[in-house]
């Protein structure tokens, strides 16, 4: 015989799931971007948000690009995709055009793919903090951007904390009858 799906169950399961999901996912945004000044990091990679479209078509605006830390930048050459630091402590990431040895110093020229020129300034070496991985996902940027924000923090953290609240309410609520149903009451026949 076959067992019926109770679709219910696997609705509430499944709502369940994502709530929980996405209550975990928050809380891994939120504190590995507060212990890590601002960009979350995982497995040694870290994850920065695409804020512009100067390397389009390579990456778009508002995806998350994994970025590898650098610890030697003599190993970096043309082609490779990096982030570094700006004058004014923004960062930026463009592509290695050219490697130049200044009097035993490394500086990189580099250049935004979707840029016609190249970037102003020479980068010396000492600035570049990570090399792309080739690992982007669009369109994540914007939702980490958002969940940052006071009200994108609250929406994404708080509302499914309180949904999987009330929710687990619900569940034990329905537990506890299917425990203990309502007893009948039965009319005696008072007649003799």
């Amino acid at each position: 015989m076959r067992k019926k799906i109770n679709y219910k169950k696997v609705a509430s399961r499944t709502i369940s799931t994502i709530l929980a999901l996405t209550l975990l996912f928050m809380i891994f945004v939120f504190i590995s971007s507060k212990a890590s000044d601002g960009e979350p990091k995982l497995f040694g990679y870290e994850f920065k948000t695409v804020l512009s479209g100067s390397m389009e078509p390579t990456f778009s605006t508002g995806s998350v690009i994994a970025l590898k830390p650098v610890e030697d930048p003599s190993v970096l050459k043309t082609n490779d995709i990096v982030t570094f630091m700006q004058r004014d402590n923004s960062f930026v990431t463009h592509r290695i055009i050219d490697v130049i040895d200044r009097e035993g110093r490394l500086y990189f020229q580099t250049k935004g793919d979707n840029n016609a020129q190249p970037d102003m300034n020479l980068v010396p070496a000492i600035n570049v903090t990570g090399v792309y991985t080739g690992f982007s996902i669009p369109i994540l940027g914007y939702f980490i951007e958002f969940s940052r924000s006071n009200a994108g923090a609250a929406l994404l953290l708080i509302i499914p904390g309180v949904l999987l609240v009330i929710y687990s309410v619900i569940t034990l609520l329905k537990a506890f009858k299917e425990i203990d149903p309502p007893k009948e009451t039965k009319l005696e026949n008072t007649n003799s």
